[in-house]
């Protein structure tokens, strides 16, 4: 019966095959299926000796009619409770498969809802088709079942986020939802507790130390780049914002950082005001403990000065420090250009700008300086500024990747963000001409996707995240 209804929902609607809905709504059905033992045959009481007992009076008949009710509500509540405990634990292997994440106070949320959802707020909508002031209560009753849910979800730990999980320790977590859940004596249903660890708690592979791991984030026209060390994580920038309520954090970033297992972010790095490289500040912020805010900023914007933030440093050329024997050391702006009383009036030219360094390679992150800072900076640093990897200064725009500057970093690899046909002309197609004069190769965002340089490997060995994992309806050439 399961089976015909999923195929009836497949038939008129393929593309549900894709839907985690459609596998968690048929999987808990089929949960409560298959776990609900056969009930067997009423046993038969024997007859009693001699003719039925009369009842004793109306107040007997009240009695064994309380009694009747307290026992079905009693069954009901006790299968409520099992109905809600298969589900949870059995859904919630294909939850972690899905979402990375597992909700701890669902349960505790259905026993509220289901009850005042089904007894209250849906009987007094229908009745209200009769008597309408009584859609006036249900909204009530509505309102004070959504505060109090959201009360539950704002509990610091209602949330239970974990990394992605490799293929082995998939499959055993859905088999031991699946047997915990069965209807098998309560030594064999232990067993799905061991198998469903390594999906709770996988294991996050970490560089060695003196190594790091590179990830420029595709983020359409805007910049975000991770570097992780061993113990380690600074973000540099945080994405666009591309309108109220939507950001770069909080659509793309902070999905990605918990897929990848990561629980802080030690050092977040603003280069500048501009908002496709800040917009997804506040929800990083908001997401994820941050130790550390360094930014360009100037004095007063609301991201360096909000209440019970991480604590502020302003980039400054010469500031320095290692993290598991990688070095990090910022060129660029100049001490006093940020917070000096004549703070330029143009963010691009004091944007932050960190060189990463360690016995692995280098990479010079340059957020949206133009040719200017570019020859001061050749001037300051001289080959101190040589990198294998560059991103691209202000994502390929004409104003910036000048001959000097390229000359004296001299990469192996270019990595451009900007978005797929870029309203601004990123990259412009003379300053692409300049990289591919000198034998660079460019690396873009709009083509590529996310570019990740594994740590310990050569640059060269860099990944595109549409070249791995492409989506099924991308075109691939033949070899």
């Amino acid at each position: 019966m399961l089976g015909s209804a999923a195929a009836v929902v497949v038939a008129f609607d393929p593309w549900a095959l894709g839907q985690p809905g459609f596998w968690l709504s048929f999987m808990a059905v089929g949960l409560l299926m298959v776990a609900d033992p056969a009930a067997g045959p009423p046993a038969s009481a024997p007859s009693p000796v001699g003719p039925p007992a009369r009842p004793a009076g109306g107040a007997s008949r009240r009695v064994r009619w309380i009694d009747s009710c307290r026992r079905v509500l009693g069954s009901g509540a006790v299968a409520g409770l099992r109905a809600q405990g298969i589900a949870t634990v059995g859904l919630a292997p294909l939850t972690l498969v899905f979402f990375q994440q597992i909700s701890t106070v669902g349960f505790v949320a259905n026993l509220l809802a289901v009850p005042v959802v089904t007894l209250l707020i849906t009987p007094l909508v229908m009745a209200g088709a009769l008597l309408p002031p009584l859609w006036g209560l249900a909204d009530a009753v509505l309102a004070g079942l959504m505060a109090a849910l959201q009360a539950l979800a704002a509990w610091p730990a209602a949330v239970w986020h974990v990394a992605v999980a490799p293929a082995w320790a998939l499959a055993a977590g859905l088999l031991g939802g699946a047997v915990a859940v069965m209807p098998l004596p309560w030594r064999l249903r232990l067993l799905g507790v061991p198998l469903m660890l390594p999906l709770l708690w996988p294991s996050v592979p970490r560089p060695a130390p003196g190594q790091f791991e590179l990830v420029a984030v595709d983020v359409g026209q805007g910049t975000a780049v991770f570097v992780r060390t061993r113990a380690h994580l600074l973000v540099f920038d945080a994405g666009p914002a591309w309108g109220s309520g939507s950001d770069a954090g909080a659509r793309v970033l902070l999905p990605l950082l918990r897929a990848r297992g990561e629980r802080r972010i030690d050092r977040l790095m603003l280069s500048h005001r501009d908002t496709d490289h800040t917009g997804g500040a506040g929800a990083l912020l908001a997401g994820l403990p941050v130790r550390g805010l360094h930014t360009a900023l100037e004095p007063g914007h609301p991201l360096r000065e909000a209440p019970g933030g991480p604590a502020h440093q302003t980039c400054e050329a010469g500031q320095r420090w290692r993290w598991d024997g990688v070095d990090f050391e910022v060129l660029h702006p100049a001490p006093g250009r940020v917070d000096g009383a004549a703070a330029p009036a143009r963010a691009n030219t004091v944007s932050c700008v960190l060189r990463v360094a360690s016995p692995q390679g280098s990479v010079l992150l340059t957020g949206d300086i133009e040719a200017a800072q570019e020859a001061a900076l050749v001037q300051a640093w001289g080959p101190s500024l040589r990198s294998d990897v560059l991103l691209v200064p202000h994502h390929g725009s004409r104003t910036s990747s000048s001959e000097v500057f390229l000359e004296a970093v001299a990469p192996r690899i270019a990595v451009v963000q900007a978005g797929y046909r870029s309203r601004y002309g990123h990259p412009a197609p003379a300053v692409m001409r300049r990289y591919g004069a000198r034998g660079i190769a460019v690396v873009r965002s709009d083509t590529c996707g996310a570019w990740t340089w594994p740590a310990g490997a050569y640059p060269t060995l860099g990944r595109c995240t549409r070249g791995e994992a492409p989506r099924y309806w991308h075109h691939r050439a033949e070899p």
